[in-house]
């Protein structure tokens, strides 16, 4: 077990080491294969993953029943559905496995337990969702005042393996755009 990977995630300083291996004591490893469902439409979240390896996708299906990509959760990030998580709801989204990869697993019930018992992992959690809040609205933003290729462009710098591990039509979609635009944006790139 990797501890500098769980401290990594987990980083606040108020999490100690005892408290470090406590919420350690809580994950359990999993190995997921390229295809692999983590959640699907209707059913209800009870539990998050911390993504060591592989990348996941999230998705939703339109009016006319097209994917719509959502988000990416790749190396060291966390894969969770916060609405169904913590609110107890179904859930709208779907998680599926692009890459095969390795996973640790926590459920609801053991996250709560030390949710409540440890202080660092309450203000670790305040602020990663607070994080989680500014990325949406930034995203949300960026839809409407940032152009296509600037869109992509950054997603290129800030989260490369999407753009090596995930096929077009995803990207597309997370971007808000068609996979011709896409494609075009990109034969633009190189050739400049």
């Amino acid at each position: 077990m990797n501890v500098d990977f769980f401290q990594s995630i987990y980083n606040h300083p108020l999490i100690s080491k005892i408290d470090l291996k406590d919420i350690i004591s809580e994950h359990h490893k999993i190995r997921f294969s390229k295809g692999t469902v983590f959640l699907e439409n209707g059913k209800m979240a009870n539990e998050y993953y911390l993504i060591e390896s592989g990348l996941l996708r999230a998705f939703v299906h339109d009016l006319n029943g097209n994917e719509i990509t959502t988000d990416f959760h790749g190396e060291n990030e966390i894969s969770i559905e916060v609405s169904s998580l913590f609110q107890r709801i179904p859930t709208n989204e779907n998680i599926v496995a692009l890459t095969n990869g390795v996973a640790w697993k926590i459920e609801f019930q053991s996250f709560q337990e030390l949710f409540h018992k440890i202080e660092g992992l309450r203000e670790w959690g305040r602020a990663w969702m607070s994080k989680q809040l500014f990325s949406s609205k930034q995203r949300s933003i960026d839809i409407h005042t940032k152009s296509a290729t600037e869109r992509y462009l950054n997603l290129i710098k800030d989260k490369p393996k999407i753009i090596q591990q995930s096929p077009i039509k995803h990207v597309a979609s997370y971007l808000g755009i068609t996979d011709t635009s896409l494609s075009r944006i990109r034969k633009e790139i190189r050739s400049d």
